[in-house]
C-alpha cells in the first residue's frame, strides 16, 4: 500500500509539472495538520547563479504512533530528468523514503532544527548545476501531520549579480508582454480609424471588437508591469490584481464577440434567437469559473491540497466553453444554406456562407493552436526557452484578431452585397454544391 501511495503520488507530482507556472516568487504560505507524504512548492529554472532560501518556523509534528523520526521529514530539489529515478526506487522497495534517495538534492531534514520551543531554520543554499529543479517537502513519518510556516524564496543572479526572481526561460516575458501590448495599442488605433472612415457601416459589434482590442492591450500591459516587479522584487506590488481583472473581462469579452460574430449579430440581424442567448448564457458563467480557477492557480500554487483539482476544473471549463462557441457558426452556415434556397439572393447568400465558412476554419485553428500546440510546446521545450510557448501563443491571438477583424471590418461595399447577375447565376451554381457542409 505504501508503495502504491508514493507512486501515485508522484504521478500526480508529474501531471502538476506539467500544468504549474515556472514563473516564481517569493512565497510566504502556512502549512496546517498536513498529512500528505510530498507538497510541492515551487517549480524554477536555475542557471549556474542560482540560490534556493528556505526560512520554516513554528513547527511542530504531531503522530497517532511513536514520537516521529525528524531526520524522516525535510525539504529537497528534485530535477524531472531524476524523477523517473525515484519512481523506480519507489517501485522497487515498498517502505522507501525519497528522502533516502540518492537522485534528489536534499536541502535539510527536521533534525537540523532549533531546539523547541523556537522550532525554526532559515538557510540559503546555492544551486551549482543548472537545471529546472522542483522544491518538494516529504514526510515520511507515518501517519503523522505538520504544521509549519514557510517562506521560499528562489531566484538566480544576473551577470551585474542583481537577483532575477523569474524563472531562467521566463526572464524575458515583461519584454514580450510589452512589445504585443504595443501592437494591440497600434491595432486599436487602426480600428478606430477604420470605424471612423466607415460610420455608415459600424454596427454594434464593431464596437464591442474596439472594446476587446483595448482590454488585450490593458491586460498585456498589466502582465508585463506583474512580471517585471516579480522578476526584480520578487512581488508583483498589486499589478497581479489588475492583471486578472483586465483577463477576465478580455476573456469574455472574446468569447461574446466570437459568438455573436458567429450569430451574425448587428451586421445580419438586430437580435438574438433564444438558442444562441442560451450559448452566451452557458459561455459567459463558465468563464467566471475558469478565471476563478486560474487565480486560485496563479494565486496560490501546487502546496494546495486542491491545487490539481483546480487544474482539472480550469481545462474542462475551457473545453466546453471552446466547443460552445462553435455551435453559433454553424447554426449561421446552416441557416444561410436554408435561406439561399427561398430568398433569390444567390450570390449575397453564397458571399455569407464562404466567410463563415472561413471565420469557422480560422476559429478552429486559433483554439487548436492555442490549446494544443501551445501545451505540447511547453512541455516539450527546453527550461531556458519556456517563454517560446508564450510568444507563440501572443503571435496566434494577435493573427486571429488582424485576421477576424478584417473578415468583419465595417466597410460599405462587402461581401454581402454582390449583385451582378453572372455571380449570380455562379452563386446559384455553388450554392447547389455541397463544398459547404461542414
Amino acid at each position: 500500500m505504501l508503495k502504491m501511495r508514493f507512486a501515485a503520488l508522484l504521478a500526480v507530482s508529474l501531471f502538476s509539472f506539467l500544468l504549474s507556472p515556472c514563473a516564481a516568487e517569493i512565497k510566504k504560505l502556512k502549512i496546517t495538520d498536513d498529512a500528505r507524504p510530498m507538497i510541492l512548492f515551487e517549480k524554477f529554472g536555475f542557471t549556474h547563479t542560482g540560490h534556493v532560501i528556505i526560512a520554516v518556523s513554528s513547527v511542530s509534528v504531531r503522530s497517532n504512533l511513536a514520537r516521529p523520526d525528524p531526520s524522516r521529514l525535510g525539504f529537497f530539489l528534485l530535477s524531472e530528468e531524476s524523477l523517473i529515478q525515484v519512481l523506480l526506487e519507489l517501485q522497487q522497495n515498498p517502505s522507501f523514503c525519497v528522502l533516502d534517495s540518492r537522485y534528489i538534492s536534499l536541502l535539510f531534514t527536521f533534525r537540523d532544527l532549533s531546539p523547541p520551543p523556537h522550532t525554526s531554520f532559515n538557510q540559503s543554499y546555492p544551486v551549482t548545476a543548472p537545471n529546472e529543479y522542483s522544491l518538494f517537502f516529504s514526510n515520511c513519518a507515518p501517519e503523522s501531520q505538520v504544521t509549519m510556516d514557510v517562506r521560499t524564496e528562489v531566484y538566480n543572479l544576473d551577470s551585474g549579480g542583481v537577483k532575477d526572481f523569474l524563472s531562467a526561460g521566463l526572464t524575458h516575458l515583461p519584454s514580450i508582454f510589452f512589445v504585443f501590448s504595443l501592437a494591440y495599442l497600434g491595432f486599436l488605433g487602426v480600428w478606430i480609424y477604420i470605424c471612423y472612415t466607415n460610420k455608415r457601416s459600424v454596427h454594434r459589434i464593431h464596437l464591442l471588437m474596439a472594446g476587446l482590442l483595448l482590454m488585450k492591450a490593458l491586460n498585456l500591459i498589466c502582465a508585463a508591469e506583474d512580471k517585471h516587479y516579480v522578476k526584480v522584487t520578487g512581488t508583483p506590488h498589486g499589478w497581479d490584481v489588475l492583471f486578472y481583472i483586465f483577463q477576465f473581462i478580455r476573456v469574455v469579452l472574446l468569447f461574446t464577440v466570437i459568438v455573436l460574430i458567429g450569430t451574425g449579430w448587428s451586421f445580419l440581424k438586430p437580435f438574438l434567437q433564444e438558442k444562441e442567448k442560451k450559448v452566451l448564457m452557458i459561455v459567459i458563467p463558465l468563464q467566471v469559473l475558469a478565471n476563478v480557477a486560474s487565480i486560485v492557480i496563479g494565486e496560490t500554487g501546487p502546496f494546495i491540497k486542491d491545487w490539481v483539482t483546480w487544474n482539472q476544473v480550469f481545462l474542462l471549463v475551457d473545453i466546453v466553453c471552446c466547443c460552445a462557441i462553435i455551435f453559433p457558426i454553424v447554426w449561421s452556415i446552416r441557416s444561410l444554406r436554408e435561406t439561399s434556397k427561398t430568398d433569390g439572393k444567390a450570390a449575397r447568400n453564397l458571399a455569407k456562407l464562404t466567410l463563415f465558412r472561413q471565420f469557422y476554419i480560422v476559429v478552429i485553428g486559433y483554439l487548436y493552436f492555442t490549446r494544443i500546440v501551445v501545451f505540447a510546446l511547453k512541455t516539450i521545450a527546453a527550461y531556458k526557452y519556456q517563454w517560446v510557448s508564450n510568444a507563440a501563443e501572443e503571435i496566434a491571438s494577435l493573427a486571429f484578431y488582424v485576421v477576424m477583424f478584417y473578415m468583419f471590418r465595417p466597410v460599405e461595399k462587402n461581401e454581402y452585397f454582390v449583385l451582378d447577375e453572372e455571380e449570380e447565376e455562379a452563386a446559384e451554381m455553388a450554392l447547389r454544391d455541397e463544398e459547404f457542409e461542414l
